[in-house]
């Protein structure tokens, strides 16, 4: 439950709706929510009222409103790697010819912001606008690795280990052994640790102070290859991050020369 007052409890609401992944009933939401029903339906009516939420009254239910696609395509645009990664990631995906993902962290989850599939697409979990596990995913453990140790204590904490595949790494010493060793590599796997079949290599994408921006994978099944093959792409991975690292800072560059002249 949130603590920031009546903005954090109407965020929750849209958060609970969300993720149903269907148009859900009032009911259905009643019974899944901490508040009181005519608290639950005053935050419903106001979201609904303000276009975050939107109601057909045939089916009786609420699903995520047009207002929050408009804000979502703008955080897309002005909030992710996406749109500046787009050229590299188009460029790494036809090199490769395997599955490319490029992943930012949420919390404690990975959100995946942009894929692009191999000539023969495989079907796995990963999508852009989904988010996934950061400890058993490639692109969450290079994340992990490089980040700052309270915040790599934080998101370790909040992690369910739940064992989705007999690879899945499940519990926290063990995590921790294999965050050091990619700090030391410069990149890390998934060994089949979230989907039977899928492995991947991961890059994290890294600024000129070492600060965590996102992460790349190359993914592929084990009837294509192996981890060794996969290992082959590290050095057109590590290249990629770099561009669009470089990117990411001439992009957010001007905005910094902003503040520096108004002194905002």
């Amino acid at each position: 439950m949130t603590g920031d007052g009546t903005v954090g409890k109407a965020l929750h609401v849209l958060d609970q709706v969300a993720a149903f992944g269907r148009p859900v009933r009032f009911a259905e939401l009643l019974a899944q929510s901490d508040y009181p029903k005519p608290t639950l339906y005053r935050f419903v009516q106001t979201l609904t009222n303000q276009q975050m939420l939107a109601y057909d009254p045939d089916r009786q239910t609420y699903a995520p409103g047009i207002r929050l696609v408009r804000l979502a395509h703008a955080a897309w645009e002005q909030s992710t790697l996406a749109p500046i990664a787009r050229p590299h990631i188009d460029a790494l995906s036809a090199a490769v010819g395997e599955t490319v993902h490029l992943a930012q962290l949420d919390n404690a989850q990975v959100l995946y912001v942009d894929k692009r599939n191999a000539g023969k697409p495989v079907q796995m979990y990963s999508q852009a606008g989904k988010v996934g596990p950061a400890y058993c995913t490639g692109v969450g453990k290079v994340m992990l690795a490089f980040t700052d140790t309270d915040s790599m204590d934080r998101i370790i904490a909040q992690q369910s280990f739940h064992k989705f595949t007999v690879h899945t790494l499940t519990d926290a010493e063990a995590l921790r052994e294999e965050l050091a060793d990619i700090r030391s590599n410069g990149y890390g796997f998934d060994r089949e640790e979230h989907e039977p079949g899928i492995i991947c290599i991961a890059m994290p994408i890294l600024s000129e102070g070492g600060r965590v921006l996102g992460a790349l994978s190359v993914t592929s099944t084990t009837g294509r290859t192996n981890l060794a093959g996969l290992e082959g792409y590290v050095p057109i991975l590590k290249e990629t991050a770099e561009k669009i690292a470089r990117d990411a800072q001439n992009w957010s560059f001007p905005d910094y020369e902003t503040k520096e002249a108004t002194g905002i």
